[in-house]
């Protein structure tokens, strides 16, 4: 059976980190692939390089030379245009040397030749730092992948049909290129993912592996972050779940009628005595005097925090009478969730104020919260603004001047809730109603991958269906780093569960959309 031609379209970076070396690496394994009916296309040309291209050339293959343009979907639909061939793989070498094994292009044309009504192909692949080898699984696509960080690799795999359909590249985007595409691709063909277990990857990236930070998203340009978020909002519209600015609002319900206080700070912890007594002390000092803070240890009685929240009841050395009261509940299964909803059964407030164990609430958080919520009866969930703090061993606390106070800027009157798609978190910190909180519930990790992790992610999405969401930008809650914490150095499997389980949320919330959007 005749194989079908590919074109295979690669840059050729003056500036990459790598060189000419790596870039020709690059090239001998184009042309050392066992399917020979392809052509070359090379974004960016210089004269010493051509003849070295030449006599790896062996074969005889096809190599054609555009310019670069001004933007990467300008540069990518030249080389489109520049040939007729059925498929065209791009490579993204831009920042890294990637190698390809000899028979990827036969594994891409065979996944083709079974997935006939796909748009792309993408892969697993290596990656190498200093001759140690990596395996890289990506996860495979469904409606719920959006975000605009999600990983599908450095090469792609497109059927040209599915180009034409969707127009090929956004000319006018300067960082998203490729998110559109996958995105725009997507609504309209199969994203198929070819899996490995071992050595069975596509490719080989050259490059240092990066480790995960939670905080990585801060150090994004405006510009980029402003750009990403109208390419999703587009994609939204395309699929009928964009949520319009002020639709589907309704009042939040009324406080239980059990209600006497005006906020409950819900903290669940395990093993934290260190650092629960700062987070009961930063709720105490509270401007507002009308709250309380419901400790939920989830060690079992034998958990040291027990005695830490203790020192704050009555007989304890740090009990006052005159200071917001403290309530504990010890539970022997360490479920976030559990905890959260136990909570806020037992909370005398109106409103949840959220406070991990190991942060602070500003003296004046839940003034600026309380006074939000008066603005407006559709206000369902207050987020704030934070700052990042880190505790030195010895105790010293001190504010991480390189971060900028954390506001979420993405969560815009306009399209905040669109935008809750496309981000990791949907900020910090937050505040429910406590009605809204028994209404629908945190998770108790009864979604896939669910394991601790944004045990109130979906929550947070169906609140922001139905009701205003109100914003504090003024900094209320410091963030502690600490060696002992869980926002930094995550690992990659990690990552992926956690991933798994947002972005199952993100899939039951679009098909959710679309079906509100049709009433």
């Amino acid at each position: 059976m005749k194989q079908a031609k590919v074109s295979i379209i690669l840059h050729f970076p003056k500036e990459a980190p790598y060189g000419k070396d790596g870039f020709l690496r690059t090239v001998k394994s184009i042309f050392k692939q066992t399917s020979k009916n392809i052509e070359v296309v090379i974004i960016g040309e210089d004269s010493d390089l051509s003849a070295k291209i030449a006599e790896q050339n062996t074969s005889e293959l096809a190599v054609h030379f555009i310019n670069n343009q001004a933007t990467l979907g300008e540069s990518l639909n030249q080389a489109f245009k520049v040939t007729d061939s059925q498929y065209l793989m791009y490579i993204d070498n831009r920042e890294a040397e990637i190698v390809l094994k000899q028979a990827t292009i036969d594994l891409c044309l065979l996944t083709a030749h079974q997935e006939k009504d796909f748009g792309l192909i993408y892969g697993d692949y290596e990656i190498n730092e200093n001759n140690q080898i990596k395996e890289i699984h990506l996860l495979k696509h469904h409606i719920g992948r959006v975000r605009d960080n999600q990983d599908y690799g450095k090469v792609y795999f497109f059927n040209r049909k599915a180009l034409e359909s969707v127009g090929y590249c956004d000319e006018t985007l300067k960082y998203n290129t490729i998110y559109d595409l996958r995105l725009k691709v997507s609504e309209k063909y199969k994203l198929v993912h070819i899996a490995n277990r071992y050595a069975g990857s596509l490719y080989t990236v050259k490059a240092k592996g990066k480790s995960q930070n939670v905080f990585d998203y801060l150090l994004a340009s405006k510009e980029s972050q402003s750009e990403s978020e109208k390419v999703l909002e587009k994609h939204l519209r395309r699929i009928g779940a964009n949520l319009e600015a002020g639709e589907h609002y309704g009042s939040r319900p009324a406080a239980p009628k059990e209600t006497t206080l005006k906020a409950s700070v819900i903290i669940p912890v395990n093993n934290r005595p260190k650092f629960t007594g700062m987070a009961i002390d930063s709720i105490q000092a509270q401007t507002v005097q009308d709250v309380e803070a419901i400790i939920v240890v989830n060690g079992g009685e034998n958990d040291p925090t027990v005695e830490a929240v203790k020192r704050y009841l009555p007989g304890g050395d740090k009990y006052n009478s005159n200071k917001p009261a403290v309530q504990l509940l010890v539970y022997d299964i360490n479920n976030l969730g559990l905890c959260l909803n136990i909570g806020a059964w037992h909370a005398k407030g109106e409103y949840y104020v959220q406070l991990d164990s190991d942060d602070r609430l500003k003296p004046d958080a839940v003034e600026k919260i309380l006074a939000v919520y008066e603005k407006d009866p559709n206000i369902g969930m207050v987020i704030g603004s934070y700052e990042v703090w880190e505790m030195k061993d010895k105790g010293e606390l001190n504010r991480m001047e390189d971060l900028p106070v954390v506001t979420h800027d993405e969560w815009t009157e306009e399209n905040g809730r669109n935008n809750l798609l496309r981000i990791g978190g949907a900020g910090a910190p937050r505040s429910i109603p406590i009605q809204l909180i028994r209404n629908i519930g945190f998770s108790v990790n009864q979604e896939p991958y669910s394991r601790n992790y944004g045990e109130d992610y979906g929550m947070v999405l169906k609140i922001s269906e139905k009701h205003r969401i109100g914003r504090v930008w003024d900094a209320i809650y410091e963030v502690i780093r600490h060696s002992g914490g869980t926002d930094h150095s995550i690992d990659q499997a990690t990552v992926d569960r956690n991933d798994e389980a947002k972005d199952f949320l993100r899939k039951e919330t679009i098909l959710r959309r679309i079906k509100l959007n049709q009433k």
